[in-house]
């Protein structure tokens, strides 16, 4: 049996006055890290997930978060991962 591992890269633009709580509630998502944030309100975000669902849905999250203005996927890689099988003789 093969599972997928998904990462996704977003450049996400909030409002300057609401900056921390946007990042504050970006962090409380699962498989979700941001790795820079500007004074400006831009932030660079990772989001890791086991499917394509689990990646969507946490960016119609971060999308519907109050103070973001727009959220930009930069990229999104999708890779399996084999699980080894324990052969009995």
């Amino acid at each position: 049996m093969s599972q997928e591992y998904h990462v996704t890269s977003l450049v996400v633009h909030a409002a300057p006055k609401v900056l921390q709580q946007v990042e504050a509630n970006i962090r409380s998502l699962m498989g979700a890290d941001i790795h820079a944030v500007t004074p400006e309100g831009k932030l660079v975000v990772t989001l890791e997930g086991s499917s394509q669902r689990a990646i969507l849905d946490n960016i119609e999250a971060i999308n519907a978060l109050s103070g973001v203005l727009s959220a930009s996927l930069i990229y999104h890689q999708v890779a399996p991962l084999e699980q080894e099988s324990e052969e009995k003789l």
